[in-house]
């Protein structure tokens, strides 16, 4: 059993070469095994932030998945050879795995988003998906990047034995939780999924199908919080594309181990 998927070296950072089907059968694989993973959703802004940042890239590159996000991302795939790897949107993950989970009895617990998020997304998935078995739901107060849960919140919850803990405090505060508590927590996985909390809860709207099918969603997220979102898609996004040039034409070489 190959423990995880085959990677795609976009600007140093080892993006999953999957699909969202394989991307649910590989963490069925490691909750039936007892396998300890988290799994990273990664988007043009996560490599962007991993290219800042080494830390934050030795944290995604030594994650079980770092599933591709955005299309731009799966284009890269492509290119790269990986012609099957198909956009794992957070969201599409979070309710195909509820979903799966019906009928394997996986246990959740959902950790993030503002006060009383987590339990209102959790009370959504549970109407949507009768019988998923939901244990718990915590909206934390705010911490510094990188700063451990205090040990009560752990022992609680360990205590609920869940299968899978869903992490929604934002791209990179999110990846660096799943990788700091990874070796508290005994549920097998953890999954930082971001925006996945305020979708479902219907507190931010997603953006069209043609628009997130043809890498258009950071123009319309962008309409919608020009304020916060300036930097990251005009900034960013412009930076990731100029970058990718180089790495493609060889001028710049980058390192996944």
């Amino acid at each position: 059993m190959q423990d995880k998927p085959s990677r795609v070296n976009i600007l140093g950072v080892g993006i999953s070469a999957i699909t969202l089907d394989k991307a649910i059968q590989k963490i069925s694989i490691w909750i039936d095994h007892g396998v300890r993973h988290y799994v990273n959703v990664c988007t043009v802004h996560t490599i962007m932030e991993c290219y800042r940042n080494s830390e934050l890239r030795d944290i995604v590159n030594k994650s079980g998945m770092a599933v591709p996000d955005g299309m731009p991302l799966v284009w890269l795939a492509h290119y790269s050879g990986f012609k099957e790897t198909t956009r794992v949107y957070g969201p599409d993950l979070m309710l195909a795995l509820c979903d799966y989970s019906v009928s394997r009895g996986y246990r959740h617990v959902f950790y993030g988003g503002n006060d009383g998020v987590a339990q209102e997304l959790s009370d959504v998935l549970a109407l949507r998906y009768p019988g998923l078995q939901i244990v718990g739901a915590y909206s934390p107060p705010f911490r510094d990047v990188g700063s451990l849960e205090e040990q009560p919140v752990i022992e609680a919850i360990n205590d609920l034995r869940p299968d899978i803990v869903w992490v929604g405090l934002g791209t990179p505060k999110q990846d660096y939780w799943v990788a700091k508590h990874r070796e508290y927590l005994n549920a097998p996985v953890l999954i930082a999924v971001g925006a996945a909390f305020d979708f479902h809860t219907g507190r931010v709207r997603q953006a069209p199908a043609w628009m997130q099918h043809h890498g258009l969603e950071w123009l319309f997220r962008l309409m919608k919080e020009p304020r916060r979102l300036a930097y990251r898609y005009l900034i960013y996004n412009p930076l990731f594309v100029m970058h990718v040039f180089l790495q493609v034409i060889g001028l710049r070489r980058y390192s996944i181990s």
